[in-house]
Order: structure tokens, then sequence, then C-alpha cells
């Protein structure tokens, strides 16, 4: 290393910190505001002409955003088709219609994980809550269930709904570390499935079978009587928790049916996967991979996921299309601010690569041989848990790490991505928006989220890192 490189470290590092302090201090930054004011601070430092600064960072925020602006979107738009159809329902109902009370946990689980695949995580908690806290409800009157039956079914949920929202494309964190990295989505795709699956059942039911009997965790009354009105029957139909027990409809009176439903959800998920097999596995078949490299391209996946639930879910039933299009805009408003932060971190990303601060970097990971995998499961880490958002851990883990696969090619990028999006999960407390909406869903005390989804999310995190480097000993794609 040279002293050029040490001053260039030294302006990584500050940029970092006064980020951090930018959004955690009293001054409570923006964070995509932070991100142009350090990236600003980085070129300057770094000696960069003033139209070079100005021109990283429009090309940095615009790239980035180029590459998963129309995802992110997409995906939301997806998410809250599901919703307000009722084809969450049928997928919830589906999965848990030959249940018991032991493998309810791990069935609730497989809702989160599948519903959770277009879904952000406080969006699919919502929708998920009028079923957990009627399957709770249930159970608790059964009176088979030591402790909290809510945290018996509800963790599992909280576990698989933060795993796909840190680990699996097309989720914005993910998404913004493949654009990053320059990494292969349907690889990625297969690895953050991998990683995925053992981080949920290990937070989740396993997790929740050690908890719920510690805890005496009961939602607010108010609460209940909004979400359980109802609970889910061995048959798969709505049971009201009256005493009259009637059956209510869960959906409009055309109800979706469960192949539809599934369908919709799972579609851009298999159509990357085609991808990705094609190109590993068909790599002589020109015209098959011509066709799959278009269908599973993010963009046209989603949107074809999207024009199918448009037809099935909506006009093909009858729905108001005036209905279905205020639905769709309403989607859109709640990713606006994680988009312009996405936006800033390409911004940060870009000036930092065009200051050489990568180079630098590269040079003090080759002479330290700390394995960058968990290298930047740490800065993603660290993060999120000093900003309270886990998109600025990953935007930040990823423009620092973003030089090393380029002069590293041996590097997984796809490895890589997932450990960053793990990293970013670990410790959510309580800066992050995620720990409020547990603990007032649930009417928690801070003790008793921490026992949830700050230890859930922690396990996912130390769980994804663990496969992420167990991967990583074996040959890649």
């Amino acid at each position: 290393m040279t002293g050029h490189d040490i001053l260039l470290l030294t302006i990584a590092l500050c940029s970092v910190v006064l980020l951090v302090l930018l959004i955690v201090s009293k001054l409570h930054f923006h964070p995509m505001v932070a991100l142009l004011v350090v990236s600003v601070g980085v070129g300057l430092t770094a000696g960069l002409d003033m139209n070079k600064i100005v021109k990283s960072i429009t090309d940095g925020a615009g790239g980035t955003l180029g590459g998963v602006g129309l995802q992110v979107a997409l995906g939301a738009m997806i998410g809250k088709l599901l919703s307000v159809s009722g084809a969450s329902d049928k997928i919830a109902s589906t999965i848990l219609k030959d249940s018991t009370n032991k493998t309810l946990p791990w069935f609730m689980c497989g809702v989160a994980f599948i519903i959770g695949i277009p879904m952000f995580f406080e969006v699919g908690l919502i929708m998920l809550l009028p079923i957990v806290f009627s399957v709770a409800a249930k159970l608790e009157k059964q009176g088979n269930i030591k402790g909290s039956a809510y945290i018996y079914i509800g963790v599992p949920v909280i576990a698989a709904l933060a795993t796909m929202h840190g680990m699996v494309p097309p989720h914005p964190g993910p998404l913004t570390s493949i654009a990053g990295l320059k990494a292969n989505l349907g690889i990625t795709l297969i690895y953050g499935i991998i990683c995925a699956i053992p981080a949920a059942i290990i937070a989740g039911p396993v997790y929740g079978k050690f908890i719920a009997p510690r805890m005496t965790v009961r939602p607010d009354k108010q609460l209940l009587e909004l979400y359980a009105a109802s609970s889910i029957t061995s048959e798969g139909k709505t049971e009201a928790l009256d005493d009259d027990s009637k059956y209510m409809a869960a959906t409009v009176e055309d109800s979706v049916s469960a192949a539809t439903a599934f369908i919709v959800a799972l579609l851009p998920m298999l159509m990357m996967l085609a991808d990705a097999f094609a190109k590993t596995f068909f790599k002589q078949a020109v015209l098959l991979n011509k066709i799959t490299g278009f269908i599973g391209n993010p963009v046209i996946a989603l949107l074809i996921g999207l024009l199918v639930g448009m037809i099935f879910l909506g006009y093909a039933r009858g729905v108001d299309t005036k209905k279905l299009h205020d639905e769709l805009g309403a989607s859109l408003k709640p990713i606006a601010g994680i988009l312009l932060i996405i936006g800033g971190g390409g911004a940060f990303a870009k000036v930092l690569t065009d200051s050489n601060v990568g180079i630098a970097i590269n040079h003090l990971s080759s002479g330290i041989h700390v394995s960058p995998i968990l290298l930047g499961w740490l800065i993603a880490a660290l993060l999120s848990i000093s900003t309270g958002s886990a998109t600025v851990g990953i935007v930040g883990a990823t423009g620092l790490l973003a030089p090393l696969t380029v002069f590293n090619p041996g590097i997984s990028k796809e490895l890589l991505v997932i450990a960053i999006g793990s990293g970013s999960l670990f410790f959510n407390y309580a800066n992050h928006a995620g720990f409020w909406l547990v603990k007032e869903s649930f009417s928690m005390s801070m003790g008793e989220t921490f026992k949830t989804i700050t230890m859930v999310q922690s396990i996912v995190g130390l769980v994804g890192l663990v496969m992420t480097l167990l991967l990583n000993f074996l040959p890649h794609f």
C-alpha cells in the first residue's frame, strides 16, 4: 500500500462515519440527502474535478435507478395486486388447510416465504396479520399452546418475510447490490433461495418454538377485533371466531383459484430461474438462451407477471378497471423514498469508484486477506445498525466493495450480494421502522420486541453469513 492508498482509505472511512452522523444525529438528514452530501465530500477531498463530481453523481444515481427502479415498481404492483384481489388469502388457505398445531408454524413460514417473494417486509406483515392473529386466536382458544400463541405463529412469518426481503430478488436491497456488483440475477436468485431456506427455518419455526413458551404476548383487544375476525379451518375455509362459527367469504364473490394465485405470485421468479438454468446447463442452445434471456430479464419477467396478474386477477373477474388503476398507482407511493435512497447510494458508489477508493480497498484486502464476503457482511451490518436503514447498509457496502470484484474476478459476486443483504438484516433494533411495526402490531414491550424481531433478524443474518461462506467453498456456477 502507498501513502495515497492510506489517504483514500481514510477518506472512505470518514465518509462512512459522516454518513452515519448526518442520519442519526440531531440533524436527522434524509438518507438520500446524506448520501449526496457525502458523495460530494468524497469527491472534493479525493481531488476530483468539480465537473467530474457532478457527472459521477448523476451517472451513478441514474445508472442505479435505471437498473433497479422499474423492477422495484413492478414488484410493488404485483404485491398490491395479490393483496387486494384475495390471491394472497387463497395462497395462505391452500397451504394451511392440512396443518395441525405442530405443523402450523412451518406452514405459516411457507405462506410468508411465498408471499414475501414480491412484497416488502412491512407490506407482507400488514397483509398477513389477519391470518396470524386469526390462527393464533384459535390456538389460544383451544389452550394447546404453552406461552404465547401469537409468538408461536408470528415469529415464523417475521423470519420468512425478513429473509426474503434481505436475500432474494426482486426486493430492492438485493437488486441494488446486483446492479452495483454486476452480478448475475438468476444465479443470485438460486443462491438466495438456498441460503434463505435454512435461515427462515432456524429463525422461524425453530426459534419460535423455543421462545413462545417463555412469552405471554397478546395483542391489544382492538387489534384482535380488527384483524382476528376469522381463522383458517382445516378445510381451508375462513371460519368466524364468534359463537355461531359462521363461514365468511375471504375474497370477492368471484373467488380467485389457488392455481391462479400461485401462478401470479411465482411466475416472475420461475422465468428468472429458467434463464439461470438455461445459461448454466444448456449453454449451446442458442435459441433457448435467447428466449429465456429475454423473458428472464427481471424487468420483462416482472412485467409479464404483472400483466398476467392484471388479466386473471382483474379483468377476467370483472374488477372495475378504474379501481384496478387506482390500486396499482397507490402501490408506488410507499416505494418513492426507497428509490431515492437507492439513487443516492448509486451516486456514492460511483464517486468512490471514480476517486480510486476501490483500488485502495483492493490493496488493503489483498494485504490482510479478509474474505470479501465477511467484509461485505460486516460493512452492511454496521451501516444498517448505525443508520437504522437496511437499504443504506446495502448501498454503502455495495459501493465500497464493487471495485474488489473488478480487480478480483475470482470473487463470487452473487454470494457477495447475499452476504451484504444478510448483513443488512443483523440486529434490527429501535432505529429501524420494522422494529416499531412489529412492536405496535403485537402490543409488545421493548424487551419482548427485542426477543422477537431483533433476535429473529440477527439469526437470519448470521445463518445467511454462514451459508454464503459455506457455498463459497463449493464450485460456483
